[in-house]
């Protein structure tokens, strides 16, 4: 049997006395696409630190890629977690061209203050073909728009050949055709051999691509529910997450959310 991806076992974070993780357990196999899925506070960003190794569980255990954060080299385990975020898009100076950026993505720098050898340019246009950023590799961060934004970060997060990617809340501050596009992108990504275990951090149902297969639902810290995208994504299970009566529906391949 396949080794998880990750497995998360009875981890708790607590913060100033309060626990923003309380007792979570969860894993990731091999071709599964997860949604993590919640209310703001849920602790949906602090499981994301734990599972990259910013943050400290004050109790638990975190496995990822079959190393165990507190006895593995945490340093040489996060650079084979990519990781996609509003936080990193804002970091970078807008005199970056779209090349820079992904190319710093071999040193795990922000904002890459080297030269970019031949071959190393070369594989930064290759990788840029297969995320669909050839058009405007030469472009500033200033000039581009979200979507292409995102793409770039995309391949960024790809140069090191991760072997899990994380998309924390891609489409924050996307237009609804620049989201739909780039969730058109998330499920061509998906669907490419030998590529890496995909996690996406969202609010919103309609964000889940037809090629998610399980959900974690998170509310106060705790795992409402964890499995199936069709066991999980149900009016009872997610009113209980957003704390307020919800009806969710079907559109075709795609999910949405009402609220009564």
């Amino acid at each position: 049997m396949s080794e998880p991806v990750l497995e998360v076992s009875r981890l708790t974070v607590t913060r100033l006395k309060t626990q923003v993780l309380r007792d979570l357990s969860w894993r990731v196999m091999p071709g599964e696409f997860w949604t993590i899925l919640g209310p703001n506070g849920s602790g949906k960003t602090s499981l994301l630190s734990c599972l990259t190794g910013f943050l400290t569980p004050t109790a638990g255990r975190v496995t990822v890629l079959g190393e165990t954060y507190g006895e593995s080299d945490w340093i040489g385990l996060r650079r084979r977690i990519g990781i996609v975020s509003s936080s990193l898009r804002r970091m970078v100076d807008e005199e970056e061209t779209a090349l820079s950026v992904i190319g710093s993505g071999l040193s795990g720098q922000i904002n890459y203050w080297g030269e970019l050898s031949r071959r190393e340019k070369e594989a930064v246009r290759k990788l840029a073909r297969q995320v669909r950023c050839t058009a405007f590799l030469d472009r500033p961060w200033a000039v581009l728009s979200q979507g292409e934004r995102q793409r770039v970060l995309i391949g960024r997060a790809m140069m090191a050949s991760p072997a899990l990617l994380i998309l924390d809340e891609p489409c924050a501050g996307l237009d609804p055709v620049a989201r739909q596009r780039f969730l058109k992108f998330v499920q061509q990504l998906s669907g490419r051999r030998n590529g890496p275990a995909l996690i996406l951090v969202t609010h919103h149902l309609e964000e889940i691509p037809p090629a998610g297969t399980h959900v974690l639902a998170l509310r106060g810290g705790r795992a409402v529910a964890a499995g199936p995208c069709t066991a999980v994504l149900t009016d009872a299970v997610l009113s209980r997450t957003f704390g307020a009566r919800v009806h969710v529906t079907r559109h075709g391949a795609g999910w949405g959310l009402r609220v009564e």
